[in-house]
């Protein structure tokens, strides 16, 4: 890796590392839309970005873990380590440039509705809901590395405030990415290339979880979630575009 790749790497996780503290997810959304075109392979961007997005998660589940509802976590946890794995063994037999268009459709269409009818929505921590939505997580995030947006819409509306949807959403995200890179792992996804990377890109993911942090602290929960619901619609056109 040259120098201006390197650059690009540490700035991207910066980004990243900011949007998961503040919105709780988004990692993945955010650098996946530069990490394709700084990595060899597209699996490889995937297992990098998956790798970092572990770190973020760390830190803010170390702070918040007493804040963790486990009924509420499981069952849809359990159903995307499933998922994805069924998800990530046709990653190399799927088109990702059609799969990245039907999901920025997607993206924008969640943001547009949870966008206008946030207030009329809520959605009950029952086992169908959180297999629903464990479902298409695993399914987004073995094939996009984008799991956040079902899991978190299913998140902000079964919890009763920020710091308990902050302390779900991340324990899903630690446990899932880290289930999710032994998958690529497996598959010969982890590469030298993704090692180095991650090297020089763990310090800037630090330095962007605490700026978010700090930034985190200071937003309402109504606030953060029009925040999100922005944040996805923005994301859908980026990946629509690509």
């Amino acid at each position: 890796m040259d120098a201006t790749t390197i650059v690009l790497l540490m700035l991207s996780s910066v980004g990243a590392a900011f949007v998961q503290r503040v919105s709780g997810f988004g990692f993945g959304i955010f650098i996946m839309t530069i990490l394709p075109y700084l990595l060899p392979t597209y699996p490889e961007a995937l297992t990098l970005s998956g790798l970092l997005a572990i770190m973020t998660s760390v830190v803010i589940v170390w702070k918040m873990y007493k804040f963790i509802v486990w009924k509420k976590l499981l069952p849809i946890l359990i159903t995307f380590l499933i998922v994805s794995w069924i998800a990530i063994q046709f990653l190399d037999k799927v088109g990702d440039g059609m799969l990245k268009h039907i999901l920025g459709g997607m993206l924008i269409l969640a943001s547009i509705w949870f966008f206008f009818f946030n207030d009329r929505i809520h959605i009950r921590p029952t086992m169908t809901m959180q297999v629903s939505m464990g479902t298409i997580s695993g399914a987004m995030g073995g094939l996009f590395g984008m799991q956040g947006p079902p899991a978190v819409l299913y998140f902000l509306s079964s919890t009763d405030h920020k710091e308990e949807y902050m302390a779900l959403a991340q324990c899903f995200f630690l446990i899932g990415n880290g289930m999710m890179s032994i998958y690529r792992a497996h598959l010969g996804f982890l590469t030298p290339t993704v090692g180095w990377a991650w090297c020089f890109c763990l310090p800037t993911v630090f330095l962007g979880t605490w700026i978010g942090g700090l930034v985190f602290n200071r937003i309402p929960i109504k606030t953060l979630r029009k925040i999100i619901y922005a944040y996805m619609g923005v994301s859908g056109l980026i990946a629509l575009l690509q």
